[in-house]
């Protein structure tokens, strides 16, 4: 679960970055999948903003999860069990 999190959230803020990229600079042409999505012209900037962010939100929630799934023994770090 961990990993497939960061992978989605890596791809979605890397489009997002170079959705961002290609509106100020006009770079990555072909790159961007936001470019190619009829339904948001006019709206590639926000779209991008809003991937980039739900990309980083996602890595978060990645080392999250790992916590959340950890070990539910007692164990603490390094092994010792908690008083």
């Amino acid at each position: 679960m961990k990993k497939t999190l960061e992978i989605l959230g890596f791809i979605l803020a890397l489009q997002g970055l170079a959705g961002i990229v290609h509106a100020v600079t006009g770079w990555f042409r072909y790159g961007v999948v936001v470019r190619h999505l009829g339904f948001l012209d006019g709206y590639e900037v926000y779209a991008s903003i809003v991937l980039a962010v739900l990309g980083v939100s996602m890595l978060i929630a990645s080392d999250k999860a790992d916590a959340w799934s950890g070990d539910r023994s007692g164990a603490g770090p390094g092994g010792r069990t908690r008083a």
